[in-house]
């Protein structure tokens, strides 16, 4: 009898809790967040705790800094119809103070300015609009915050990018381009799972060495291109879905690539726009950050370091710019 009335209690538990699992006519549920849980909007930077920020200082023998982010330019590449715009306002800004004849220069600066040059994408940068089991359609983002919940005129009032923490953490660079013995990888060349394992392998970075938190780097070549808006903004090579998942599953803290999206365009799956964006940071709130150079560390052989990116707290933007390092 007690038999019975478990599996009764269980029967009508699992028929009461599937139609609320079922948010999307495609699939079930992909949140809340199964680590971090439904009010999380840190997303990766959840994996940076003192425990793994101690053992990436390890990693430390020369104290050799690499600047890996590009210089902020008014001819730098652009996606679309961002801007960028630096100038003076008076030459110099200030007239001379006091007795001592003080003088000083101010910048002006106009610019989607977490989404041009070296960029990080934020919690609150890209979501998808999903038919729900009611039959409604909603604009969905990072850990089923809708756009309703997010959306503010000055800002997002959810998802902003103040929301994530500094990434002090192990980085791990993966040079498919050396891996592949060129110079740069072709346009629209999609980086396989079975080529960032070869890189890793080439490297002398074992696969039961990846740890969670660990921010991986793409190398394809691309920063070569950065001078050349036409080329570099071309259709360039990057990692697809295969990769993504992969990422996932080794449970990273972030990314990014020496390209401005990190991922293949066009996508294969032809029709699909910038899917590998929504896989990481939509539904796994694995950031990512773009248009980056490791032709310096791919030059000494330096495949693992300090990583080090702070975000800037812009409160409510969707992403910031950055100026990360690596030190050996």
């Amino acid at each position: 009898m007690i038999y019975a009335r478990f599996t009764l209690v269980m029967v009508l538990t699992i028929l009461y809790v599937l139609p609320a699992a079922a948010q999307t006519r495609e699939e079930g549920p992909w949140w809340p967040h199964p680590i971090w849980g439904k009010d999380d909007q840190s997303g990766g930077s959840n994996w940076i705790t003192p425990e793994k920020v101690l053992k990436a200082l390890t990693l430390v023998k020369t104290g050799q800094i690499y600047e890996i982010g590009q210089v902020y330019s008014a001819d730098m590449p652009l996606f679309g119809q961002r801007t960028y715009s630096l100038v003076l306002p008076g030459s110099p800004t200030g007239e001379p103070m006091g007795t001592n004849n003080l003088i000083y220069y101010d910048e002006f600066l106009v610019a989607e300015i977490g989404q041009v040059g070296t960029q990080f994408d934020g919690p609150g940068h890209i979501g998808e609009r999903m038919t729900m089991a009611d039959g409604t359609e909603k604009d969905v983002f990072y850990n089923g915050y809708t756009n309703e919940e997010i959306k503010g005129p000055y800002g997002l009032v959810k998802l902003g990018v103040e929301h994530v923490g500094p990434f002090i953490t192990r980085g791990i660079l993966v040079d498919v381009a050396a891996y592949k013995g060129v110079e740069s990888l072709d346009h629209g060349y999609e980086v396989t799972v079975e080529d960032v394992e070869g890189a890793l392998e080439r490297q002398g970075i074992a696969m039961d060495s990846l740890e969670p938190g660990d921010a991986y780097f793409f190398r394809y070549g691309w920063a070569r291109h950065w001078n050349d808006p036409g080329t570099y903004n071309a259709s360039p090579p990057g990692i697809g879905m295969a990769v993504a998942r992969w990422v996932v599953e080794k449970q990273a803290s972030m990314i990014g690539s020496d390209q401005w999206t990190t991922e293949v365009v066009p996508n294969p799956d032809i029709g699909k726009a910038f899917p590998v964006h929504q896989e990481l940071i939509t539904r796994n709130g694995v950031w990512n950050l773009e248009n980056m150079n490791f032709d310096e560390l791919s030059g000494d052989g330096v495949y693992e370091f300090l990583f080090i990116h702070t975000p800037i707290r812009f409160k409510g933007a969707t992403g910031s710019p950055a100026r990360p390092i690596a030190i050996r």
